[in-house]
């Protein structure tokens, strides 16, 4: 059973014990991304992520290593544009000490100039990675296309410029700013006793009341975006305004998109690759922030068949529109999207990561036989209505990497000219 504790100022703890494991997995998650970040600052949280991994005050970033390693612990970090977190998976026997070194990182990391100077190059490659990367690139672009203007549209890991001024002591006072008890949540699921959540409580009801940084809001704005790469295939997405987190149609949209180019029984993988052989690569996807979101497609292929894979995909949606989703279609992707949550829910970190993000969209926990009976719900009508409102042509964005056609090319292709 999940159980969450709300300490006096404001650090929320959900944890599920399950006895029947030995591992446990702890997660120390902020409410603290890109999209909170001032444009002068801009990858500020992922570089504090990085820096979490450098030193503290007791140890240096060897010792953090090494005393991991000593216990058996996987311990890991990772950066969003809506949150931060940190975690470790570990023995329940050897918690106590996986926690302490956890909680060392998180509350006593001295982000030492030196160590910031050496990290900041590290960053740097990372952004040379994903700019060689074109799907992460066409994604990219995407996004900071339709979001222009507004923190949500700027990327996770910074730019060069905002990175190049930061400080240490810039990412001590960010720290201090912005990672605050009422946007910090802890989330523990697996085998520990009753002893290692009061340790927990009593570390984190140290930290001072403060109020959490506000975010604007995220506006979904269509978009048209052509980036010049001299690479082999060229990389396409097509976007929609989607559906925010927590949205009661998102049972329904996740089931549309299933249909639509999740799986190799989907339409599109069916349409644009089993039948007519046109791409290796394609697939639909939906990504939720709080208040906003996106439904996309992506299918990377040579620039002699991208128009005709971009006809077929258009082909795939109308066809959708007009008559919907069979019944045969409903009945498999709702068999298949349940026992994917249920398969992933047999790991401590997933079921972990599950509770922290429970906690931040709806302030409580989510049962399995709440998601099943979800999906339950869904009908042939909820999808078709889900579609008719996601897909609109007038809202449509397109982004494109690698030896890409004129605009005019693509807008005629997609009918936006």
């Amino acid at each position: 059973m999940v159980e969450k504790i709300t300490l006096d100022n404001g650090v929320r703890i959900v944890h599920e014990r399950l006895e029947h494991l030995r591992s446990c997995a702890l997660g120390i998650w902020v409410e603290s991304g890109s999209r909170h970040e001032p444009e002068e600052l801009c990858g500020i949280s992922h570089f504090i992520e990085h820096m979490m991994f450098k030193g503290t005050e007791s140890r240096t970033a060897a010792q953090l290593a090494a005393d991991f390693d000593a216990v058996g612990g996987q311990v890991n970090a990772f950066t969003t544009k809506e949150q931060t977190c940190y975690y470790c998976r570990t023995l329940g026997e050897y918690l106590p000490q996986a926690a302490e070194l956890l909680c060392d990182m998180y509350f006593h990391s001295t982000f030492a100039e030196d160590a910031v100077e050496l990290e900041r190059g590290v960053i740097l490659e990372e952004i040379g990675m994903y700019e060689d990367t074109p799907d992460d690139l066409v994604n990219e672009e995407l996004f900071s296309a339709i979001y222009a203007g507004q923190k949500l549209g700027r990327p996770i890991l910074g730019t060069r410029e905002s990175l190049a001024g930061m400080k240490g002591a810039d990412l001590r006072r960010y720290v201090a700013e912005n990672y605050t008890p009422e946007n910090t949540v802890v989330a523990l699921c697996g085998s520990y006793t009753d002893e290692d959540l009061r340790k927990l409580a009593a570390v984190f009801e140290k930290m001072t009341p403060k109020a959490p940084p506000r975010i604007e809001p995220g506006v979904y704005q269509p978009c048209f975006t052509l980036r010049e790469k001299d690479i082999e295939q060229n990389h396409l997405e097509i976007g929609f305004r989607g559906l925010p987190q927590g949205d009661e149609r998102r049972y329904s949209m996740q089931v549309l998109n299933a249909v639509l180019g999740s799986g190799m029984s989907s339409r599109l993988f069916q349409r644009v690759r089993e039948q007519n052989g046109l791409c290796y690569t394609v697939y639909s996807f939906c990504t939720a922030y709080m208040d906003t979101g996106v439904c996309g497609i992506y299918v990377a292929l040579s620039r002699e068949t991208e128009l005709r894979a971009l006809e077929l995909i258009l082909q795939v949606i109308r066809e959708i529109l007009e008559t919907g989703i069979t019944q045969e279609e409903l009945e498999r992707t709702v068999t298949q999207l349940k026992s994917n949550v249920l398969m992933g829910m047999e790991s401590t970190s997933s079921r972990m990561s599950t509770l922290a993000r429970n906690e931040f969209a709806y302030g409580r926990a989510v049962s399995e036989d709440e998601i099943t009976r979800g999906f339950d719900a869904v009908t042939r009508e909820s999808v078709l209505e889900v579609a008719r409102q996601v897909f609109d042509f007038s809202q449509m964005s397109f982004s494109a990497v690698g030896k890409v056609r004129g605009a005019a090319e693509y807008k005629k292709a997609l009918g936006m000219a």
